[in-house]
């Protein structure tokens, strides 16, 4: 006689439910990839995020949930609810447009860009990450690290990048911050 006990394949179906869930999110990450020709049209995130942070007006900032000058929140710095600039969010968009946009969090004020190959060099590659640190516009409130690698026999390879390269993408984040500031003061 057969006794059919039904309980006795949970410990292994537990142990190998997630085992083969993990398994089945992993994918092939050698893959680049590929920068298509309508990635910077009006569908595309990059575009999505610079009209969704236009609408912040004079304030600076970018707001959520009203825009009112209530009792606690700052003024004059950086708008209501987050804690990013929006003029240097703005800019370092609009800075790094160059390069494909991997993920951008305006809540944190971060800003990845994808892998980018300078036009007609096929062995060497950047990557940025952007860092809108504060509410206000100041010189120090953008932080970028460039990331650089050349193709060698095994692959791609780390390289060291210039600290004027990040000093200069820094720069050009502030005066095209100074520009939008001065043209939403104009209108």
């Amino acid at each position: 006689m057969i006794i059919l006990r039904p309980f006795a394949l949970w410990p292994r179906a537990m142990f190998l439910l997630p085992l083969g869930l993990a398994m089945a999110g992993c994918s092939d990450s050698s893959q680049l990839r590929e920068v298509e020709r309508d990635e910077y049209n009006t569908g595309s995130r990059r575009e999505q995020l610079l009209r969704s942070t236009s609408a912040a007006g004079t304030s600076g900032g970018i707001t959520v949930f009203g825009g009112g000058t209530e009792k606690g929140q700052e003024s004059g710095g950086g708008g209501g609810g987050l804690g990013v600039n929006a003029f240097l969010w703005r800019a370092t968009l609009d800075t790094l447009s160059f390069m494909p946009l991997a993920s951008a969090d305006p809540f944190g004020g971060v800003i990845i860009t994808d892998w980018h190959a300078p036009g007609g060099v096929s062995n060497e590659r950047f990557k940025t990450t952007a860092y809108v640190l504060g509410r206000q516009l100041r010189s120090d409130g953008v932080r970028i690290s460039v990331f650089r690698q050349v193709r060698g026999p095994g692959g791609w390879v780390d390289a060291p990048v210039s600290t004027a390269t990040a000093a200069e993408l820094e720069d050009k984040v502030l005066v095209r911050a100074r520009e939008l500031r001065s043209q939403s003061a104009g209108r």
